[in-house]
């Protein structure tokens, strides 16, 4: 075996395993396989042109390297972003822990109660410091929760207000800039007009609908916005609150100033800087938003025993369901950052909490003391951590700072910005003062002379309590909050337990060297706005990530920055909008998107101002070609894009993909392919070859970053040369095209940190074993699908009847016997394994995609699972006890010593012989999904509460 070969480590088959499934499929060879199941037109006719793989070995030093290039400077800059101190606890146990970070969307409630707390208490904590009730699991970062804040307001206009076409929105001056170059993306398709001023000095009138202002401002200054708010209610304006989340530790909430919405970001609860993300947004808001409130809410229900159960809640919501009708397409949230900012607040508790924000605050103080000490002018008049300082020369500052390596802000030739953060330290304080002392030629006083009072109007103090319910008081000790984290981890099935067949989601391997670098300091304490020169080692690895999706694409160029793929696919559309209106024909605003969709799609147009035309597929799965001509010409005028899926979402290559196109481009469309199944397509094609125009790819899927609970996730966007010039900007760092549309999230890079794995994949397995990767995951898809065929059957295949990287198993056929797919997938939970997408894209089936990361063994288990829930039921009878429908079994009902069931503990619990080697029980029985809606709770009360009477 080559030991020092990546590939052997990514693949999970074996080459007698490759062997086996190859004669279970009557072929020789997996080019055989390839052959039978690509369009010969389509495939690619040289390797991808990329470097020789380099081993795990060579991986490590080349990225150790890489990351010396990136200076570690004492960083003051602010403007949304901090240094903080993330507990080893926290670090050690979810951070870098594959049972946290490999586990899926919580769909599945009964093996997701953990993570389902870890987020109820991140909810909590959000709705606690910002005094509003309702608060979702996270979004994507600041500048993204507050332009999703817009759009909900704006969908929640009065009728009068509708009526009235109000569609201002005002934006105070002292915004993040980064979070006004997103609302200027965001709001310009959508016919919302910006007005950016001083918020002392708008006059609102009704054609007014919303407001956003920010606490502390962007440069430090504290405002107390009760009045602002109070006359904008009079106006019926509502009020958005962008406020930084520690700082209300001792500041007045948001709610307590009467904001309607309170978004923001929580990474200074302990996580890392990483260039820019990812880091978990949060957005709050009443009562009165609960059905057009963006994003996830985990909310309290109770399962089959009435005990408390965890559950995803109001999905009616969501995009999948609504589709061009969601109000958001909001898909990927910030999971796995978004339980480390919950469980810092778990570890530090509400006085841990104060004490980190009245550190800051009184350092704050401290300097601010020095200065006026050292005769130089201090602008803001009340602050938290962020002085506004007045110097002779800014130039000559930033000269003696960077020798010392430290990083101010400099907002203007003779004005510097210092953010005081967790990690400063008296001695900073002191250092600080000897630079700006020595580029002033004054004298520095011992910063022991100054004192350290708490200079924070009583009026805009917290009087209010937060984080009062139990699990904020018991874990301050790194034993027990380890216990905890354990506990929590028990309850849920993640990639350590088993496989995760998900169709659409590519749950394949994410190899721990790709996972090394992210607990690196010179990559994970990077501040997003430093001097390029401070950041080459960032800079290298996101071109070099860049140039390797250039030539695995097809393309000409990629844009890191957008954060989750349907924030790619909003991106893509927008750069397309771009290319239109360039062109003068801002006329093309139709969008043909195919009935069988991935439910983001037709939400991502409507939010990038397109109309929906939906074209029709046809019975084997495939679009309907004829139909989409007949739209496309009549159409033709106003034809905006396509946007499709290849391979289908049915999990098929369709033959007719450049005849698809070509319709398209002759009717004056641009193509956007989604690249949510771009894992059955690298090396082998690309969607260049195809005929398309841009897509976006999930590198959460296809380039190994992991799911981590339900985000982090990124969708970069590759564009062909004509449209490379659209490709998105940031206002504080330069990125994108000659003609850049505005930023579509908060960092320049997006989520920069995790673009590392998808940089160590595309390294580690070269041109070679990326192309391997995908003809194995084919060659397992195949595999499966033979197993299965016997016994179910299997909607949709290719002209030669093979499927691409997935299949759809139809289960329809047995709700005529009371079995719902839903009995399915709570069964396989009993079998220990996470079920399938469920009834996506057709309803009443399963979706599987096995992923080229699980050996043949694992894959039988699966199939031999299926197989004996197929024997259950053929002898399922409606009026008898059933494992299916009393599916999953927990640990208490098999230890109960009653036991009232027509079957065995031992066909409940341990159907095959394989369950009892590594047995998953989950921690709850089937949960009641509609009295959690009608119950809605969504943060952290007493227990008792949850229990009726």
């Amino acid at each position: 075996m080559q030991t020092d070969s990546f590939v052997i480590r990514h693949l999970g088959p074996r080459k007698d395993q490759v062997q086996e499934m190859l004669k279970a499929l009557s072929l020789k060879s997996t080019k055989e396989l390839i052959f039978n199941t690509i369009p010969d037109d389509i495939l690619l006719k040289s390797p991808l042109n990329l470097p020789e793989a380099m081993s795990e070995n060579e991986f490590a030093s080349h990225i150790q390297k890489l990351g010396s290039k990136n200076k570690l400077f004492k960083t003051y800059i602010g403007l949304g972003y901090h240094a903080t101190s993330l507990p080893a606890v926290i670090q050690r146990n979810i951070f870098e822990n594959p049972s946290w970070y490999t586990s899926y969307t919580p769909y599945q409630a009964e093996i997701s109660q953990g993570r389902l707390e870890a987020l109820l208490n991140y909810q909590t904590v959000v709705t606690d410091f910002t005094g509003l009730p309702l608060a979702n699991s996270s979004l994507l970062d600041e500048g993204t929760a507050a332009a999703e804040a817009m759009i909900m307001l704006f969908n929640g206009r009065s009728r009068n207000q509708k009526k009235a076409n109000a569609n201002k929105f005002f934006v105070s001056e002292e915004v993040l800039p980064q979070t006004i170059d997103i609302l200027k993306t965001r709001s310009e398709p959508l016919n919302i007009e910006l007005v950016i001023d001083d918020h002392e000095e708008i006059d609102f009138n009704e054609n007014f609908f919303a407001a956003l202002v920010q606490y502390p401002a962007k440069q430090g200054e504290i405002y107390d916005y009760t009045d602002f708010i109070s006359e904008a209610h009079q106006k019926d304006v509502k009020v958005v609150v962008a406020a930084d989340m520690l700082s209300l530790a001792i500041l007045k909430s948001p709610a307590e100033m009467g904001a309607d919405v309170a978004v923001g970001t929580t990474q200074r609860f302990g996580i890392p800087l990483g260039f820019g993300g990812p880091h978990a947004g949060y957005f709050a808001t009443t009562d009165d938003y609960k059905r057009l409130i963006p994003g996830r809410i985990i909310g309290i229900t109770v399962d089959a025993d009435g005990n408390r159960a965890l559950r995803m809640a109001l999905q009616t919501r969501e995009q999948h369901i609504k589709r061009e009708r969601a109000t958001s397409n909001i898909c990927t949230a910030q999971v796995l950052l978004a339980v480390m900012a919950g469980m810092f607040a778990v570890y530090h508790g509400p006085d841990g909490i104060k004490y980190i924000a009245r550190q800051i605050h009184s350092l704050t103080n401290i300097l601010n003391t020095a200065l006026l000490k050292l005769g130089l002018k201090q602008y803001n008049k009340v602050f938290f951590d962020t002085l506004k300082v007045k110097v002779s020369d800014a130039d000559k500052v930033k000269k003696f700072a960077e020798e010392k390596e430290v990083n101010f802000l400099y907002i203007s030739k003779k004005t510097i910005g210092i953010s005081i953060n967790e990690t400063t330290t008296l001695s900073d304080i002191e250092e600080i003062i000897n630079i700006l002392a020595h580029a002033e030629n004054l004298y520095s006083h011992k910063i022991t002379d100054c004192l350290a009072d708490v200079s924070i109007p009583e009026s805009l103090q917290r009087n209010s309590e937060f984080l009062t319910h139990e699990v904020f008081q018991k874990y301050h000790s790194e034993t027990e909050m380890m216990r905890y984290i354990k506990r929590l981890e028990r309850k849920d099935i993640s990639l350590t337990d088993s496989m995760i067949s998900l169709g659409s989601c590519t749950m394949k391997l994410n190899a721990a060297t790709e996972m090394l670098p992210l607990s690196m300091s010179n990559w994970n304490s990077i501040h997003p706005f430093v001097p390029v020169n401070q950041a080459q080692g960032y800079h290298e690895m996101l071109k070099g990530l860049e140039e390797q999706l250039n030539v695995i694409t097809g393309f000409a160029a990629t844009s890191l920055q957008p954060n989750s793929g349907a924030q790619g696919e909003y991106t893509g559309l927008m750069v397309i909008r771009a290319f239109h209106k360039l062109n003068g024909e801002t006329e093309r605003n139709i969008c043909l998107i195919p009935a069988s969709a991935h439910g983001t799609n037709p939400a991502s147009a409507v939010m990038a101002g397109m109309k929906v035309v939906v074209t029709k597929t046809s019975e084997s799965g495939n679009i309907d070609v004829e139909d989409l001509r007949e739209k496309a010409i009549k159409y033709k005028d106003n034809l905006a894009a396509l946007m499709v899926t290849y391979p289908s979402t049915h999990g098929v290559f369709e033959s007719a993909i450049r005849e698809i196109t070509e319709i398209i481009h002759s009717n004056g469309g641009q193509v956007y392919m989604d690249g949510a199944n771009m894992n059955a397509q690298v090396g082998l094609t690309n969607p260049a070859t195809i005929g398309a125009d841009v897509c976006h790819l999930n590198l959460h899927k296809t380039f190994a970053i992991p799911h981590g609970g339900g985000g982090p996730g990124v969708g970069p966007i590759c564009v062909a040369q004509h449209l490379a010039k659209f490709l998105p900007s940031n206002p504080v760092v330069k990125t994108g095209g000659m003609k850049a549309i505005t930023a579509v999230s908060a960092a320049p890079f997006g989520s920069a940190l995790v673009d590392l794995i998808s940089y160590s994949y595309i390294k580690m397995l070269g041109s070679e074993g990326l192309t391997k990767s995908t003809t194995v995951a084919i060659l397992n898809a195949n595999y499966l699908k033979s197993r299965l065929e016997k016994h179910y059957k299997i909607l949709y295949a290719g002209e030669r009847g093979f499927a691409a990287h997935e299949m759809i198993v139809d289960f329809r056929e047995f709700k005529q016997k009371g079995i719902e797919v839903t009995d399915i997938a709570k069964r396989l939970m009993d079998y220990g394994f996470h079920a399938p997408t469920v009834s996506f894209p057709v309803a009443g089936t399963l979706m599987i995609e096995p992923t080229e990361s699980e050996n043949k063994a694992e894959i039988d288990r699966f199939a031999d699972a299926l197989i004996s829930i197929k024997k259950e039921i053929d002898t399922f009878e409606a009026d008898k006890d059933s494992v299916l429908k009393n599916a999953p079994h927990t640990q208490a009902m098999l230890t109960n010593d009653e036991w009232n069931y027509a079957y065995s503990r031992k066909e409940a619990a341990f159907a095959l012989g394989y369950i009892a080697e590594n047995k998953y029980w989950p921690s709850v029985r089937r949960v009641n999904e509609a009295y959690g809606d009608r119950h809605l709770v969504c943060s952290c009360i007493p227990t008792e509460d949850y229990i009726e009477d």
